[in-house]
């Protein structure tokens, strides 16, 4: 009977671990593209051009602020900015760290960039998990005025990020709080 329950057991660990290792396989596979607001904002992980070209024919995405930043000499960003230029999508580099927690100036200068970008607007950083999710969620709460708790729902599980203090990418989330403070709407 022990050894009948130790399979149970491993079985009842191992199914949702999983589950859980296929719903981010699925993430990356799709690209952890997202509608934030239906032709206003979208969400993804690092375009490739294929995938650049699909969004602004599907979407008609007409600028994509990349919030890993410029990384001149790269592949990754040289194929980026050869497809938007390609495209006439405008690319806006903005770098986000998602380790660190951005400051009230650099929110109030990614607002105005978002409010004055042209739309569609495609928000990007490398897995489509953490920055994106911070910046789809000020977006939501500055431009959109949707409440701050609201908002909040960009940073979570169903985008990959994983919302726990001790987690390296908590900065997101203490991002967030910190504007909703600011703002008068408390996030937690």
């Amino acid at each position: 009977m022990p050894a009948r329950a130790g399979v149970w057991i491993s079985v009842a660990l191992a199914v949702p671990l999983l589950a859980l290792g296929a719903f981010l396989w699925d993430l990356q596979l799709s690209g952890n593209f997202h509608t934030v607001v239906p032709g206003e904002l979208y969400r993804a992980a690092q375009p490739t051009p294929r995938q650049l070209e699909a969004y602004a024919n599907k979407y008609g995405v007409k600028s994509v602020i990349n919030l890993r930043g410029p990384h001149d000499g790269f592949a990754w960003y040289e194929a980026e900015k050869a497809e938007n230029a390609k495209l006439g999508i405008k690319q806006i580099d903005f770098r986000v760290s998602s380790i660190t927690e951005m400051d009230s100036k650099q929110i109030a200068r990614l607002v105005a960039i978002m409010r004055k970008a042209r739309k569609p607007l495609l928000v990007h950083c490398q897995s489509g998990a953490d920055r994106s999710g911070l910046v789809s969620a000020l977006y939501l709460a500055a431009v959109d005025g949707v409440d701050v708790k609201e908002a909040a729902r960009q940073l979570s599980i169903r985008y990959g990020h994983f919302s726990m203090p001790f987690s390296r990418t908590y900065a997101m989330d203490l991002t967030l709080q910190a504007f909703g403070a600011l703002s008068g709407q408390p996030s937690g």
